[in-house]
Parts: structure tokens; C-alpha cells; sequence
């Protein structure tokens, strides 16, 4: 539609429209500057004026009840109600006025009131995790577990970032692992994983495992490395069968290459076939100044492939890694089995294996001689016991530091074809 302003008047008549309407819209704007400062001041006063030149406007009243419920000086729970009644009479289609209302019934202990503005927070936006979440632990303070555990699961099933909460809440409220694995966990990877990690930082292995079945029970894939901190529990606390048994579970699992098993050897993967897992039950390396690790043809006697490092000559190192830690049966003797290659390997002290218990002090402490030079393939045997307390060893290639002048440590280590297994007539020595 076209309009005609062909006359003086018409003219006159929209300008006069145009400046009364600039007119409307600046006095608007001064308005809602002038309230945005008095709201911004941060004092009780002001900012009550300010909200009350924006009708139909909940912010103002919402920060007013905010301010006075969490006053640290001088907080007054009543009088946030009052300020929040305002905020949701101005904007009712606000869940998160509707909430904090809630919250201040709850402060002045009244439950009721508080349930009845959750409910209507939650008609406002049904599908807002904040609102189940918020509701789940209203419950959950008032020891209603069974409708807590149905609102935290749906929050966290809908907002990953409140499964830590999830779990250590639920758990510091009733210490029940079955039911808040039953009910206030969603049914998923991550937040087994998740639990099973808060169980490890509060010491109970035990509780590590029952998030763990349910993990396993999924049959989905996950990631290796997501179970290692699972696994330092288990080696810490010398839980070698339930170690075994989980390592095997999370191979089935895993997306990662599988390690070999070596027979009867309790040396995982001590032909070097897939690389390092650096956790669990597999090879770990520490990467240490002055040396580097690569994978190298097997020996002549056979085998997958072997290790190899290289030396700098510009370190005095200490070596602890490659290291694995095995799990074993205690009280049974043990036949250890390596080949091991060096390759103008400087200083009085070179490389060797070390065999020892990770958990007791006084336990296993097996030491091989030491390699310097140049060796071809050298068979590296022995032949211990291990005590009643010892259910993990921990076996690693190590260089101790020299302490000559000229103590750089340089030339090339390789080791191959690890093995331990239960000595005995069958486990004769085994030549390279």
C-alpha cells in the first residue's frame, strides 16, 4: 500500500506523528537506563525503585530477593520471598524466578510453598535439567529418596556436567551404592565411569567394582584408558584377582588393540606385540630426559617384535620404565625369563631388571646383573619366591645413576621375550 503526502498538512501531520513517537521511545529509554542503574547499585533501595519503573519486568524483583536472601551481613529470608513473589507476578513464565522462590520458601521453612513453586517451575519448562536438578535436591534434603533419585537422574541424564554432584550427593546422603546405581544414575557409560572415579577418590575399591559390573553389563565400547584409575586401585590395595578380572573385561570392551598373553606367563604381552597402554595391566613407559623408546625387530629366537631405547650420552639418567605390574599368586616361586641386547652402553652402571613387590617394602626384590658395552642377545633368568603378602609385581627395566666423573649415559638397550611363570620342573630355563 502506498500513502500520498502530497499537502502541507499531511506533512505536518507525520512529522508531528514521527517526533511524538521519538518522543515515547526516548522517555522508554531514559526509563529503562535510569532502572538498569538503580537495579545495577547493588543496594536495597535504589534497586527497589529501579525494578518498580519496569512493570512486568521479574529481573528487578528477582535480584532484589537474591540480594537479601544472601545478604552475609544481614540476610533476610522473608523479605527474598516478598521480592520473589514480585519477580513471578511480573514474568510468570520465568523457571528460574519460580525456582528461587522455592528456594526462599525453603530458607523460612515452608516445604509446601517450596514444593508447589517447584511445581509450577517445572509446568513452566518440563524439560529443564536445572529445574530437575534443583527439585532432586529439594527432595534430597527432605529425605525423600525415591522422588530425588527419579529428578537426579533425569537431570543428569539430560545435563552430563551434574553427574560429579549426582554421584557424591546421592552417596553422602544415604551411602546406598545399589540404589543410587538403581535409580539416580542414568544408564550410560560416562556416568559409571564417573562413579566409579568418585569411588576411587574416596579410597572404596569395593564400590569401584559394583559401578564397574554395571558398566560391563552395557557392552559397550569404551575407551582403555578410562579404567586405568580403577586399575591403580586395585594394584594399590592388592586386589590381584578382582585386577585380573577387570583387565580382561576392559579389553573385551575396549576399541584398542588386545596384548598378547604369553601362554602361562603372567607377563602381559611380554613379546611387545601392541604398543605401550602407559596403565592397567600393560606396558608403561615414563619417558625420561635423555632417552628415547621405539619398537624394534624380535630377537633371533623368535618372538613379536623388542624394545628398544636409545641413550643420549648427555644424562646422568635414572631409568625405572618400561615397567608392568603383574599380578600373581602369593606364596609360590616364580621362574623369571628376558632376552636382553646392549650396544656400547657407556658408564660402570648400565641396564638391568628389577623384579620387586610395589606395595611392601619387604617383599620381593629381585635385581639382574648388570649390562655394560656390547652384549649380542643375552639370556636373563631368575628364580625367587614370593611372600604370603605379595599378590603384584612390579617388573621394569632400570639404570641407577653412575657416580664417576664421566657419568653420560649413551648406547642402546633392547629387551625381548619377557616372561614369568610358576618354576618347577616344567619351566626349564630358556636359552636365547
Amino acid at each position: 500500500m502506498e500513502f500520498r503526502f502530497e499537502t502541507a498538512g499531511s506533512r505536518r501531520a507525520l512529522l508531528v506523528c514521527s517526533l511524538a513517537i521519538a518522543a515515547i521511545l526516548s522517555v522508554q529509554a531514559v526509563i529503562f537506563w535510569v532502572a538498569s542503574r538503580r537495579i545495577d547499585s547493588g543496594r536495597a533501595e535504589p534497586m527497589e525503585r529501579g525494578a518498580a519503573l519496569v512493570p512486568g519486568n521479574g529481573e528487578g524483583w528477582d535480584r532484589l530477593g537474591r540480594l537479601r536472601q544472601w545478604d552475609f551481613a544481614d540476610p533476610s529470608p522473608s523479605a527474598a520471598v516478598t521480592y520473589y513473589q514480585r519477580a513471578v507476578q511480573d514474568d510468570p513464565r520465568s523457571a528460574h524466578y519460580w525456582m528461587d522462590l522455592a528456594g526462599a520458601y525453603e530458607d523460612v521453612g515452608d516445604d509446601a510453598s517450596a514444593e508447589k513453586a517447584f511445581d509450577r517451575a517445572r509446568t513452566v519448562y518440563p524439560l529443564s535439567a536445572e529445574v530437575m536438578w534443583d527439585y532432586g535436591n529439594f527432595l534430597l534434603r527432605r529425605q525423600d529418596y525415591s522422588r530425588a533419585y527419579k529428578e537426579i537422574q533425569r537431570a543428569a541424564g539430560a545435563d552430563p556436567s551434574f553427574l560429579p554432584l549426582a554421584i557424591s550427593r546421592t552417596w553422602r546422603a544415604t551411602g546406598d551404592i545399589k540404589q543410587i546405581l538403581d535409580s539416580a544414575l542414568p544408564v550410560n557409560p560416562e556416568a559409571y565411569l564417573q562413579a566409579g572415579d568418585f569411588f576411587v577418590s574416596i579410597q572404596r575399591p569395593d564400590l569401584c567394582l559394583a559401578a564397574w559390573q554395571r558398566l560391563v553389563a552395557l557392552g559397550q565400547p569404551i575407551e582403555l584408558r578410562r579404567t586405568f584409575p580403577l586399575m591403580e586401585a586395585l594394584i594399590a590395595n592388592d586386589l590381584a584377582d578382582d585386577a585380573l578380572r577387570v583387565w580382561r573385561e576392559a579389553l573385551a570392551v575396549s576399541v584398542s588393540p588386545q596384548p598378547s598373553s604369553n601362554g602361562n606367563s603372567f607377563i602381559e604381552d611380554g613379546d611387545f606385540s601392541t604398543d605401550f597402554t602407559n596403565g592397567g595391566l600393560g606396558w608403561r613407559w615414563d619417558a625420561p630426559l635423555g632417552a628415547t623408546i621405539n619398537f624394534d625387530a624380535p630377537p633371533p629366537a623368535g618372538g613379536k617384535r623388542s624394545v628398544r631405547i636409545d641413550f643420549s650420552g648427555g644424562v646422568n639418567l635414572s631409568l625405572d620404565s618400561p615397567v608392568e605390574f603383574v599380578p600373581i599368586e602369593p606364596g609360590r616361586e616364580y621362574h623369571f625369563h628376558a632376552l636382553m641386547r646392549t650396544d656400547q652402553i657407556s658408564t660402570e652402571s648400565g641396564t638391568r631388571i628389577l623384579i620387586s613387590d610395589p606395595n611392601h617394602s619387604g617383599g620381593v626384590n629381585v635385581l639382574t646383573d648388570d649390562l655394560t658395552g656390547s652384549h649380542p642377545w643375552t639370556a636373563i633368568d631368575a628364580d625367587f619366591a614370593a611372600g604370603p603378602e605379595t599378590h603384584f609385581l612390579a617388573v621394569r627395566l632400570v639404570r641407577y645413576p653412575s657416580r664417576l666423573f664421566d657419568n653420560k649415559l649413551s648406547g642402546t638397550v633392547w629387551i625381548a621375550n619377557l616372561s614369568l611363570v610358576p618354576a618347577g620342573p616344567q619351566s626349564a630355563k630358556q636359552t636365547p
